[in-house]
């Protein structure tokens, strides 16, 4: 899955920190079950049709409803796939009449696909947004007039205001995210031990240490799949969150109004400081020859010892392999020895209703549903999830995040994907220029980041 997007840094920081001290809150019990809209004791059900009066239930005829949904990402590797077979199955016991069909796109066919649906008036009944200004995002969508403000669902009291606002357009909600994803760095804690790295790297410096004595031992030391390009973010945007704006949290709202450039000296460095990862051959060569998948692969066969990409990713990182090994996860430290570590941390993406589906109602019916907090489709839906979730109540489940999210909450030291501030399109340039540099391009540094300035230039409109 892509990294997503936002409106200003401050904001962007301060609605970060929100959104991380809701996680692991109380329950506060305002979820509806069932999804019913109340008004004193009578309840209707549009998807159903059924009427309530008083403990009293009539089951009147419904006609039969299809639902679409487009979704991007992979199958699951393993057990059922929530989107694909969970999802469908609950929301028809749930809703008898109701048969919802959906459909997963790889990220970049997904794009492309649901843009040319939505444009067409032909787009799917629910469909995927991310946060804020990304590609897909929660602003163009709005914009558009492709998603339905969802403002009038009653579960908004048990969701962080931080993602809500992130999934916000002019103050109304568009979209529900999946929860807080964290970039990271998982690793093999077995090849660690092998090569004599007893503590996790705390600053540049010890992890350049750190993967030298992995490769010395005969060991990859990080494995990417760069045939998909949009996995470079997951490397860059972890050291720019220790580069670019510890100093300047305010970064991005300067470069809207031109006071600082992506050409900065900041921006320089974090991508000098991925470049010498390549250069260094401690990332596997051939990369830009390989998938996403076929890395993920390689590292859960134990044939490199780190892979850089994000919470969502768990479930493949951590399928079964050629090789049994403990998993571990923390952030990719760009700080100078003394500095803290940053993580880098953002809301999900998450799913939208189609402002235009004639079946709009019988959606928000199932939303109702789906983030009640309590139905078996929100538990179904808490349990496949690998995103930290952002929905009061909901404990932290997967324990090999607790480390960086502990850190996260008792320091505040996170930044939002770097990518939030940018027009849709910045992140691609920055993409297929440093792809030049893995090809063994003369390409610098300088050069990504001129192509990233020229591009936002050309891109931002205020």
């Amino acid at each position: 899955m892509k990294v997503s997007k936002m409106k200003s840094a401050g904001l962007v920081l301060a609605s970060t920190m929100v959104l991380l001290s809701a996680c692991g809150g109380n329950n506060n019990g305002n979820g509806n079950a069932g999804g019913n809209n109340t008004a004193g004791n009578t309840t209707t059900n549009a998807a159903t049709e059924n009427t309530t009066n008083n403990g009293t239930t009539t089951n009147a005829a419904a006609d039969p409803v299809t639902l679409t949904m487009l979704v991007s990402g992979a199958k699951a590797a393993e057990d059922a796939d929530f989107e694909l077979e969970t999802l469908p199955k609950l929301v028809k016991e749930k809703f008898p009449n109701v048969t919802l069909e959906v459909q997963k796109l790889p990220d970049e066919q997904y794009y492309t696909s649901v843009k040319a649906k939505l444009a067409a008036g032909e787009g799917p009944d629910i469909f995927l947004v991310f946060p804020n200004m990304a590609n897909m995002g929660a602003i163009e969508v709005a914009k558009a007039g492709y998603a339905a403000d969802l403002s009038g669902l009653s579960f908004w009291d048990n969701v962080s205001q931080a993602a809500k606002n992130d999934m916000s357009y002019e103050g109304k909600p568009y979209a529900v995210a999946k929860g807080m994803d964290i970039l990271g760095t998982y690793y093999n804690k077995d090849l660690f031990a092998q090569a004599g790295i007893t503590e996790i790297p705390k600053d540049w410096a010890s992890f350049l240490a750190a993967s030298d004595k992995l490769k010395s031992a005969g060991i990859t030391p990080i494995v990417m799949g760069d045939k998909d390009p949009w996995v470079i973010q997951f490397g860059m945007y972890q050291l720019s969150a220790n580069s670019v704006y510890p100093s300047d949290p305010t970064f991005d709202t300067k470069l809207q109004t031109g006071e600082t450039a992506l050409t900065d000296e900041k921006w320089v460095k974090t991508v000098n400081q991925y470049k010498e990862l390549y250069d260094k051959e401690y990332v596997a060569k051939g990369s830009l020859g390989m998938a996403s998948a076929q890395a993920v692969q390689q590292f859960v066969d134990g044939k490199a010892a780190m892979i850089f990409t994000g919470t969502w990713d768990l479930p493949g990182v951590t399928a079964t392999g050629a090789s049994e090994f403990e998993r571990g996860f923390f952030s990719l430290p760009g700080n100078d020895a003394g500095q803290p570590v940053y993580a880098s941390a953002a809301t999900a993406a998450g799913y939208a209703l189609n402002a235009n589906s004639k079946n709009l109602e019988i959606g928000k019916q199932i939303f109702e549903y789906l983030y009640d907090g309590q139905s078996p489709l929100f538990q179904a839906w808490v349990e496949s999830n690998p995103s930290i979730s952002v929905f009061n109540g909901v404990e932290l489940k997967n324990e090999i995040f607790k480390d960086v999210l502990d850190n996260i909450q008792s320091t505040g030291h996170a930044f939002y994907f770097s990518n939030q501030m940018w027009p849709a399109g910045v992140s691609d340039v920055m993409q297929t220029k440093f792809s030049e540099i893995i090809g063994g391009k003369k390409t610098t540094a300088e050069d990504v980041t001129k192509a990233m300035q020229d591009k936002y230039k050309e891109l931002y409109k205020g």
